[in-house]
């Protein structure tokens, strides 16, 4: 067997990946030095980081589209997640770029967010100064109510995973996360569409079957290889044209078809009232939040927030029952 130190792998990187690749050892650091480590890379250390933390063991009881769903093969944030690392790893280590600080991105990316998916967002950001988003939560969570103390790079990536934040992520691995985000929740979210009756095969925009295939195995296979090809030839993370077009056609005929009807509109305008009725109440009652869901000297305001973005959706729900249920006289 082979023995090797963090120095032989760092060694490789500059030896292996593209000159385009973020090296372990080159990285701008953390907020407070640490010693390295005697076999793992800094972002090694990172992914490892992410993945013991309770923020990201949540993710299982998150929901992605469907809100509560029935059945046992609707996507949550956990499987996600999941999806996201193995779609932008496969196309890290095709570029040559550096697959462990994409693997602790994919896999950070999304411990910020609220109950209840991007309705949660939507249901916060009145209560906050300017507009509550997951990937800015999801920095605070790993850096103050869960310090972490992760590389620059990682934490860069996860605030800039969404394609609606600028500035970009400062590096390729960053823009592989926000690339395999977005394969993952359109491939998945048409296939949860599909089994929940919402829409039907030959509903999907003919554009995308015919650019991207016929199933969902080949969807991500195409999408992937259409950014790997794409970047390749510009030098920098990029996708096909042809591709990107299907797949913003495809995400406004998600849009119109099923995240905003009316049925999705009734789930979500309850959603948002769990989220603020629970708010207002942990913020007139600051002393029942666990001191380990906010950060220390954190107004009453705050506190609430952190605390109800980081429930799942089943504890927000239950929560919400037991503090607001009227009780039943004898």
């Amino acid at each position: 067997m082979l023995r090797r130190t963090r120095v032989d792998r760092e060694r490789l990187e500059h030896e292996l990946l593209a000159p385009e690749a973020a090296k372990a050892d080159e990285s701008v650091g953390r907020a407070e030095p640490e010693e390295p480590d005697p076999f793992r890379t800094a972002y090694e250390r990172d992914r490892d980081r992410i993945v013991h933390t309770k923020a990201f063991r949540r993710l299982k009881h998150k929901t992605q589209v469907f809100l509560n769903p029935d059945g046992d093969h609707f996507v949550t944030r956990m499987t996600h997640t999941i999806q996201v690392n193995q779609v932008g790893r496969a196309m890290a280590r095709a570029l040559g770029l550096n697959e462990d600080l994409t693997e602790a991105i994919c896999l950070g990316h999304d411990v910020g967010h609220s109950p209840f998916g991007h309705t949660g967002e939507e249901a916060l950001s009145p209560l906050v100064e300017g507009t509550w988003l997951h990937s800015a939560h999801g920095v605070r969570t790993l850096s103050l109510i869960e310090p972490q103390n992760l590389s620059e790079e990682v934490l860069d990536g996860i605030r800039a995973h969404s394609w609606r934040i600028d500035p970009p992520p400062r590096t390729q691995e960053g823009m592989l996360c926000r690339f395999a985000d977005r394969i993952a929740y359109l491939t998945h979210d048409v296939a949860d569409a599909l089994r929940a009756d919402a829409i039907s095969y030959h509903d999907i925009p003919t554009r995308a079957l015919i650019t991207f295939g016929a199933t969902s195995r080949e969807w991500i296979g195409s999408l992937a290889t259409s950014v790997i090809d794409a970047s390749h030839d510009a030098g920098r993370v990029e996708m096909e044209e042809d591709h990107l077009e299907a797949m913003s056609e495809l995400r406004d005929f998600m849009f119109q078809r099923v995240y905003l009807t009316p049925e999705s509109e009734s789930q979500k305008q309850k959603a948002m009232m769990v989220i603020q009725d629970l708010v207002a109440y942990f913020a007139q009652s600051s002393g029942e939040v666990p001191d380990s869901a906010t950060v220390p000297g954190a107004s009453d305001l705050d506190r609430a927030v952190d605390y109800v973005a980081g429930m799942t959706d089943r504890f927000a729900l239950h929560t919400h029952d037991r503090l607001f249920r009227p009780t039943l006289l004898d």
